[in-house]
């Protein structure tokens, strides 16, 4: 035997005894070697691939470290939305949210009893791990659920995360990363030491580990993890999440031992209560339970709505809760006009940041806790992320504390401040802004509004929504430049945006003549824009992000012809009737109130007039203009096409008005099927769903 041979065996040897040993302490807790014995592989690996470079892979144990640091991180697209959950603090938000998913099932015409899979909520990092062929070849972040950063380096150096798998498959997980609190405890020290800020718990630790653009330093930080969910995979899906979490050990990942299956909340409750205490005692974080439907096809009967799945809910422990003085009661004026009160406090930290100001929501809500300036309260984060006072110790009170009443004045402009009502007019709901001593024909709300529509501070917010990435996504327009623009009163709306020349900007601070001309060039490249961003830069009440996809794929019913530009829209949207609105599927009756009172101020058109004389226009993309004889049917694409891409695909699916499905269940119309369809194809022949390949999808499509 040659000795390139003989040194081939011996790294495909010590390769596997190094990550068996690897498995056993960081995925089992089991270790069978000293670090001494394993570090001795480990050398010896090394010097063999250094000797033959070429013998070196991907999966090598001694690539968990390697290369130079990067200069920054890469962003990438999720080939699957990563969807954040819905919370819920004690048994009956838990409950709500059980008779909640009962009603859905009920709709579909599923009398089927769920039963529940609880799981370990790690307060750590959400990972995305991609494998092809059972090899690593991209790790992410969350990121905004869509766009990640490829962070491969870095999570290579977590040895609980295999390189390679125990079976050569395609498959995409989900996870969680994390420290153990003892390693916390060292680096806080260490940090503290060398004049750092500590990190305020593992989660923070966590990010900023991974977060490092040198693998070494994260290397260092000894980060671990658990792997929890399948968003891919090649070959038959698990029909339940037990089976998925059975599978993903049987893998070779590290998953949380402490899973249950639950018939219904009262097992979940006990499951909740026995790790109040015991949480802990755990070397990793843990701030609740993750519940989740057990059955894979009752989720896909669920699905989701626009940011959270149905079937899943996050089932958390109180939050921290700490006591502070509030040091005074200032109102804020948002985008639609509402005055909110915000408590600023004497700066605590809480559930891991430091907070100096509270939402007091409204006047209603100061009355019902009694809060005044100068009082001692109790805040906790609602949902662990907005500051919210709790509690008024009234014991403490000295006298000296001071009523808040709400201003009957504008703080901004001095216009007068009134409740709004929600009426019911003839064209449908709309919000009317009424004397709250009158509540004859509507609901009276809890907040107060500026009845100026041109005070500054509602004006400002507007343009800053306007100009925002989910809108124009005019780069160099941030929140200062907008207020230096109307404080110098060169804008006054975001209408006046488009009117700006390289002379207005360049005699102001923060302008140079270069920054002047980029910011007209990107206002000139905004004018062009598909109209779900249009609609909703225009910051329409109740109308969010999703509400604009779903009337955009819909337009045509409403509108009756084809909208091509701007001008079109501003002839045909004032003549839309409030049911015309709610004919779309997903818009309710607050949402079509105000497209129809939004569309009918003249004010309004006079902006969107000015807008289009001035070369904005909107395009609608071409899928919603098409006929629609797919509509309410739902598609699963799987396999590799190869007259178009899967994007393609899509687009013209929802062209006609058809739904796109990452899965397959009953209710699936079509499977259309490429070339190494994966699990999606045998889970539509088991379920008898329609399935088509590619010349007859084409055929469907065009005839």
């Amino acid at each position: 035997m040659s000795d390139k041979k003989a040194a081939k065996l011996r790294i495909e040897k010590l390769r596997e005894e190094i990550d068996r040993f690897r498995y056993d302490y960081h995925v089992l807790d089991r270790p069978d070697a000293t670090d001494q014995v394993y570090d001795s592989l480990m050398r010896e690996l090394r010097q063999l691939e250094e000797v033959y470079p070429d013998l070196r892979s991907s999966d090598s144990p001694s690539q968990r470290i390697g290369g130079k640091p990067l200069v920054k991180f890469e962003k990438v697209r999720h080939a699957r939305r990563q969807w954040s959950l819905d919370d819920a603090f004690d048994l009956l938000e838990l409950q709500k949210w059980e008779e909640k998913v009962m009603r859905l099932l009920e709709k579909k015409g599923i009398d089927e009893k769920p039963e529940y899979c609880a799981e370990i909520k790690i307060d750590g990092l959400k990972i995305i791990l991609t494998y092809e062929k059972g090899l690593l070849i991209r790790a992410a972040t969350r990121g905004d659920g869509v766009i990640g950063e490829n962070v491969t380096a870095q999570i290579k150096t977590i040895q609980s995360v295999p390189l390679r798998l125990n079976k050569n498959i395609d498959i995409t997980v989900v996870g969680e990363v994390w420290m153990k609190k003892s390693d916390l405890e060292k680096i806080n020290k260490e940090r503290i030491k060398n004049g750092e800020t500590p990190f305020a718990n593992s989660r923070n630790s966590a990010a900023g580990s991974i977060r490092q653009l040198d693998p070494r330093i994260t290397a260092e930080r000894k980060l671990s993890s658990f792997i929890y969910d399948l968003d891919e995979i090649e070959g038959k899906f698990p029909e339940t999440q037990t089976e998925e979490l059975d599978l993903l050990k049987k893998l070779g990942f590290k998953v949380n031992e402490y899973h249950k299956l639950c018939k219904n909340t009262e097992e979940i409750e006990k499951v909740f209560r026995s790790w109040e205490d015991k949480r802990n005692k755990q070397e990793y974080g843990i701030d609740g339970l993750v519940i989740k439907i057990n059955s894979k096809s009752l989720q896909d009967a669920l699905g989701y709505t626009g940011k959270s799945p149905r079937w899943a809910v996050a089932y958390k422990f109180v939050p921290e809760k700490v006591t502070t003085m509030v040091k005074d009661i200032k109102v804020q004026v948002g985008r639609t006009g509402a005055l909110t009160p915000v408590a600023h406090l004497r700066p605590v930290p809480v559930a891991g940041s430091t907070v100096s100001r509270a939402t007091l929501h409204n006047e209603d809500e100061i009355r019902r806790l009694d809060v005044r300036i100068g009082d001692t309260v109790v805040i906790h984060k609602a949902g662990d992320v907005i500051p919210e006072i709790v509690e008024v110790l009234k014991n403490l009170r000295t006298g000296r504390e001071k009523k808040f009443h709400m201003p009957t004045r504008c703080p901004i402009c001095g216009g007068g401040v009134k409740r709004e009502m929600i009426k019911m007019g003839k064209r449908g709901p709309a919000s009317t802004r009424e004397d709250h001593s009158s509540t004859r024909g509507g609901e009276v709300s809890a907040a107060h509004y500026c009845q100026n529509k041109k005070c500054f501070a509602i004006e400002k917010e507007n343009i800053i929504h306007f100009v925002s990435r989910k809108g124009f996504d005019i780069e160099g327009l941030g929140e200062k430049i907008v207020e230096q623009l109307m404080n110098e009163g060169i804008i006054s709306n975001f209408a006046d945006i488009f009117e700006l020349k390289q002379g207005d900007l360049e005699p102001l601070e923060r302008f140079a003549e270069k920054s002047a001309d980029n910011l007209v060039i990107a206002i000139e490249k905004a004018k062009k824009i598909e109209f779900p961003k249009f609609l909703y830069a225009l910051g329409i009440r109740h109308v969010g992000e999703e509400t604009t996809h779903l009337i955009t794929q819909s337009l045509k019913l409403v509108t009756k012809k084809e909208i091509k530009n701007l001008s079109d829209a501003i002839n045909v949207f004032p003549i839309i009737l409030a049911n015309e609105w709610l004919s779309i599927k997903g818009v309710g009756e607050k949402s079509a109130g105000s497209l129809v009172e939004w569309f009918n101020n003249k004010e309004n058109l006079k902006l969107l007039e000015k807008m289009s004389n001035l070369g904005v226009d909107i395009s609608i993309p071409k899928f919603q203009t098409s006929n629609l004889k797919f509509r309410n049917q739902s598609f699963v694409l799987t396999g590799e096409l190869n007259s178009m891409s899967r994007d393609e695909a899509k687009e013209k699916i929802r062209a006609l008005g058809g739904d796109i499905s990452s899965s397959v269940s009953k209710k699936t119309d079509y499977v259309v099927v490429g070339k190494n369809p994966g699990s999606k194809y045998d889970k539509a022949r088991e379920l008898g769903v329609k399935i088509v390949d590619e010349k007859e999808f084409r055929r469907i499509i065009s005839g």
